[in-house]
């Protein structure tokens, strides 16, 4: 594990689609020595077109590297990990980006990697897919949720931390990740499953096309991400299936109630419900934030650490630093004032 993040990090990005293409051109431009592998040949000779190492194979990727970025379909990533574990150092850190966390953590831990790897999540994309529309600033200043876990993997989790600040300007969220698949099923999952039953149901109406004439914002916004490949949204919900069905549940009690106030001809009920909805709306664009900063002991066995890291991300809230010193290890962070 190298001294300081950004301070001559080899690094590697394993899978060059959207997310990771994304990763990797951002990484080259910050002036890393970093290397990107695909399983697609077309997709290294893309790589390579745009000015970045891209060997033909993923044991050329990943030799004598500091960190990994593993970025392929989900279903691949328990396998991934355990291959790139086997080609790397023990002390190279391993990080995903993958939509759900609890099927690679669990992953992780049967092979006894919870020590050098941090579950990640960078909350960015597009609708658009693979390595033509990767951007490196796609994910400039993006929520990107990592799940810190006690013991060594703390030491990990902190020296990834300062990696993304530094070179994304991320906004840092940890949470668990239980509680990453939870709070993602609504914040982004549940969202995908409505935007295709929307942009579903138009394509199925008699005046299709009518309807696509008079669509403006309400409709683009609300099926922005149909837009997404249909493989990589099954993907994501199948691989959340549990979590997106319970908040979906809930999702569909809201419309229920939307919906009998309408067949009752009953206004109070309805503006009730969109005030309600409103207030949701208006605390997206209008949270207010107070700066904490926190000290822990750099060794031990960091429970009470992890577990103030935790409540920092279920409420809400971020990392902006985070500085490694011999005694102490400091965060700066941002929590959400209560309204």
């Amino acid at each position: 594990m190298v001294d300081r993040p950004g301070a001559r990090v080899r690094a590697a990005v394993i899978g060059t689609g959207l997310i990771g293409g994304s990763v990797l051109l951002r990484l080259a431009d910050a002036g890393l020595d970093v290397a990107g592998w695909d399983p697609d040949p077309a997709t290294r000779e893309r790589a390579q077109h745009r000015g970045v190492i891209a060997p033909a194979t993923i044991e050329q990727a990943v030799a004598d590297r500091d960190v990994v970025f593993l970025c392929g379909p989900l279903p691949t990533l328990p396998r991934t990990l355990a291959r790139v574990a086997e080609l790397t150092a023990p002390g190279c850190v391993l990080t995903d980006v993958g939509s759900t966390k609890v099927e690679v953590t669990e992953a992780a831990n049967r092979l006894g990697l919870a020590d050098r790897f941090v579950p990640g999540h960078p909350m960015a994309g597009a609708e658009s897919a693979g390595l033509p529309a990767a951007s490196p600033t796609l994910l400039a200043g993006s929520a990107w949720v990592l799940c810190p876990a006690t013991g060594a993997a703390t030491d990990a989790f902190r020296w990834l931390t300062g990696l993304l600040v530094e070179l994304f300007g991320a906004r840092v969220v940890p949470m668990s990740a239980p509680a990453h698949d939870s709070v993602a099923a609504l914040a982004s999952h549940v969202p995908h499953l409505l935007a295709g039953a929307l942009a579903g149901a138009a394509q199925r109406a008699p005046l299709r096309d009518a309807v696509l004439a008079l669509a403006a914002g309400s409709f683009s916004d609300g099926t922005r991400v149909a837009g997404t490949p249909a493989e990589r949204t099954a993907n994501m919900l199948l691989g959340n299936r549990d979590r997106v069905l319970d908040e979906l549940a809930g999702v569909r009690a809201f419309l229920d109630g939307l919906a009998a106030a309408l067949r009752a001809d009953d206004a109070p009920a309805l503006i009730a419900r969109y005030a309600e909805a409103r207030a949701a709306r208006s605390a997206l664009l209008d949270r207010r934030f107070a700066g904490q900063a926190r000290e822990f002991p750099t060794g031990g066995d960091h429970d009470a650490e992890v577990t103030w890291l935790r409540g920092l991300g279920d409420a809400g809230g971020h990392l902006t630093g985070c500085q490694v010193g011999s005694d102490a290890v400091s965060y700066a962070a941002w929590r959400p004032v209560a309204d």
